[in-house]
């Protein structure tokens, strides 16, 4: 019989930049007294909450926070869809709550985007990463880095992954109905029921009419699968923390397959490509999070 899900804490950071003050939304599990150890960023379109299985347990070891990021989850959407040219943005919101949170160290870990994020964020505050553990995160080759940078964002509008989002359906009469909807069909017939429900859960807002709609709206989406004219290789040379990089065998965005290319600069990167897996891999492999998460935090 499979434990009961471990219950979040809710939380919420108002925070300040230069494009002005916003709110993000945070679950947290673990002992609430002592410093947090890691800091959790999910994939676009996602939510911290679909993590909950792989995260939960480690409560009784960690203290881990994992955030909604700008336009998902709980957190409301500031920026304006057409403006989105890259990540920077989530990059700053997670230097934001670095400075509120002003104590020691913390392992930044994601997936997909909010791998790419973590790098990003690493890059610029070394000071307050002590390490990075990124489940096939969004690195592009350096040919298709430069290719963007010359042609713009607009290069990636019909990418399939912008199409798809596109045509994503924004309302259902209620969570049920898109989880009747989502169960066993597209990219989640890997998903357990768990992950599936919890995404759902979060990943919907309920609207005056009672039916529901995605928290990430379609737009906001696909302005992420479009602007990335940032250059999350290049972040990745800058970082001097150890790195653990798990990608998928199966469709995988993270064009980094081996250490070769940064090893002597960082003898503490791992990369390793899970058999089996695809994007989906810390949804479809719960218990390798926590083994890394367990690892480089430094908890046996």
């Amino acid at each position: 019989m499979n434990a009961a899900p471990v219950q979040p804490r809710r939380r919420t950071f108002t925070i300040q930049r230069s494009s002005g003050t916003g709110e993000i939304a945070a679950i947290e599990f673990g002992d609430a007294a002592r410093p947090i150890d890691v800091i959790f960023l999910h994939a676009n379109g996602f939510n911290a909450l679909t993590y909950r299985d792989a995260l939960g347990p480690l409560a009784g070891k960690l203290r881990i926070l994992a955030i909604d990021h700008q336009g998902h989850g709980l957190s409301p959407q500031r920026d304006a869809a057409e403006d989105r040219i890259n990540w920077l943005g989530y990059r700053d919101d997670l230097m934001a709550i670095l400075d509120q949170i002003n104590g020691p160290p913390v392992v930044l870990s994601g997936h997909s985007m909010g791998g790419a994020v973590s790098v990003l964020t690493a890059a610029e505050r070394p000071g307050q990463v002590k390490a990075l553990a990124l489940f096939d995160p969004v690195i592009m080759a350096d040919a298709v880095v430069r290719d963007l940078f010359v042609n713009g964002p607009g290069a990636l509008e019909n990418s399939p992954l912008a199409v798809g989002a596109r045509r994503r359906r924004a309302v259902f009469a209620s969570r049920d109905e898109a989880l009747q909807a989502y169960r066993g069909r597209g990219g989640f017939k890997t998903w357990p029921e768990l992950a599936l429900v919890d995404y759902i859960a979060d990943g919907f807002r309920d609207r005056a009419d009672g039916q529901v709609e995605l928290a990430c709206a379609p737009e906001w989406e696909v302005a992420n699968f479009t602007g990335h004219l940032h250059d999350v290789r290049a972040a990745l040379h800058q970082v001097r923390c150890p790195v653990t990089i798990l990608r998928a065998e199966q469709g995988s965005t993270c064009s980094v397959d081996s250490s070769d290319d940064f090893v002597a600069d960082n003898p503490a990167f791992i990369v390793q490509t899970i058999p089996g897996a695809t994007h989906f891999l810390p949804i479809e492999r719960p218990d390798l999070v926590r083994a890394v998460l367990l690892k480089v935090a430094g908890e046996p």
